[in-house]
């Protein structure tokens, strides 16, 4: 048998489920899921990305020309032998 209190919460999902509207379009759990894989893709790809650029080596030149010369300048400044 069931008691008043377990009646009366039954009572109450009953009606949220009455009043939930079956036109109405939701996400759900698949939606949670695929939302959830691109999030862990983004955070893999800039993991990834912060590694590479970590393994870049780049050393801009001074403004007075002191600094390390740029490989178009070093091979323009080459004398050419024929």
């Amino acid at each position: 048998m069931m008691s008043a209190t377990s009646t009366l919460a039954l009572t109450h999902f009953v009606t949220l489920a009455d009043s939930f509207d079956k036109d109405k379009v939701t996400p759900g759990v698949l939606g949670f899921i695929v939302f959830a894989v691109i999030g862990g893709a983004v955070w893999l790809l800039m993991k990834s990305m912060n590694k590479h650029m970590r393994k870049v080596d780049f050393e801009e030149p001074a403004e007075d020309g002191q600094g390390p010369a740029a490989p178009a300048t070093a091979a323009a400044a080459k004398p050419k032998t024929s």
